[in-house]
């Protein structure tokens, strides 16, 4: 499982021209799922990011976590972050979990992160969708949790 992590002044979330999911300061999440990824990869994942400490104390120094500042998160379904570009110039997405298996988990990982008393909001899974992101800084980081 990968996350791609963004900090953000201001995100939303649209779908046929209307917009499902709004967050003010916090994090966008682009949540792509492998094959063989379990629950537990997304109560890890769903930890980290609500733990990272990326956002600015007092003093400027960047050092709070999104629980700590109160922050807002949008998760978004994002398979083709596990797109396998080594060959040609098409983009694999064989290692990317089935539609049916990926959908549980991307709704398990919204929930484990609501879990923890965050504002969250969502995209639509399988759905065209148009996001917007303010990127704030800008900060983006991947995590996977085959890193651990």
């Amino acid at each position: 499982m990968k996350v791609l992590v963004q900090r953000v002044s201001k995100a939303s979330v649209t779908v046929n021209n209307s917009t499902i999911g709004k967050i003010s300061q916090g994090l966008v999440v682009l949540l792509g799922i492998a094959r063989g990824d379990s629950e537990d990869d997304a109560r890890y994942l769903a930890n980290k990011v609500a733990n990272l400490r990326i956002f600015a104390n007092e003093t400027s120094e960047i050092a709070l976590s999104a629980l700590e500042i109160r922050g807002e998160i949008l998760v978004i379904s994002q398979f083709t972050l596990l797109a396998d570009l080594r060959k040609g110039r098409r983009p694999s997405f064989t290692q990317a979990a089935p539609a049916d298996e990926a959908r549980g988990l991307y709704e398990f990982f919204v929930e484990q992160v609501r879990s923890t008393g965050l504002k969250v909001e969502a995209g639509l899974f399988q759905e065209h969708m148009l996001v917007e992101i303010h990127n704030d800084g800008p900060v983006t980081l991947l995590l996977e949790s085959k890193d651990r």
